[in-house]
């Protein structure tokens, strides 16, 4: 739907050297773009990956693979939903388990592994769609401990982006000592 719509600015002379807006439209669709990347290379790194291996902290670590993919489905609400005053796609109970500060306390099952997974899916397309139908209200500026201030829904949408590409990191990283 992006590109379509790119396509159509672009026709009626929008040029992102001329339009702010344009140009601010572009960079957005190459942070979903970004983010959909990211999503896709967490399920493929730990597809194979068994449940025992899902909850194992590795030694050095406080948390562990299946936490950093929750986290990281409940880190984009809060950051892009739950700051502009918009309903979250995740329960308070996953938000509670998986939130920033937290760290797992009892293995997760099977079918919690299944819903994070559908969740990570899930949540990239709608996220995109949900911006594109302007469903997003008033965004309650928000200082993140990287010491960047998120002051849109755009600044949280590529914040977001940068903080689930530390995390696929940090899956990879416990990967390796599982």
């Amino acid at each position: 739907m992006i590109n379509f719509l790119v396509s159509i600015l672009s026709i009626f002379g929008m040029k992102d050297k001329d339009d702010a807006k344009f140009t601010n439209f572009k960079q957005l669709k190459k942070q979903f773009d970004l983010l959909a990347h990211t999503r896709k290379n967490i399920l493929s790194a730990t597809s194979g990956l068994t449940l025992d291996q899902l909850n194992k902290i590795p030694e050095g670590y406080n948390n562990n693979v299946i936490w950093n993919m929750g986290h990281c489905v409940v880190t984009s609400q809060l950051l892009i939903y739950g700051l502009s005053g918009t309903t979250m796609n995740a329960s308070p109970e996953m938000i509670a388990k998986y939130r920033k500060g937290t760290a797992p306390t009892s293995p997760v099952t099977e079918s919690e592994v299944i819903e994070i997974r559908n969740l990570l899916e899930k949540t990239m397309v709608q996220i995109e769609r949900d911006y594109e139908a302007g469903i997003f209200g008033a965004f309650r500026e928000y200082p993140t401990s990287f010491g960047a201030t998120l002051d849109s829904v755009e600044s949280a949408i590529q914040f977001n982006t940068v903080h689930e590409a530390m995390h696929y990191g940090y899956i990879l990283a416990q990967k390796k000592k599982i």
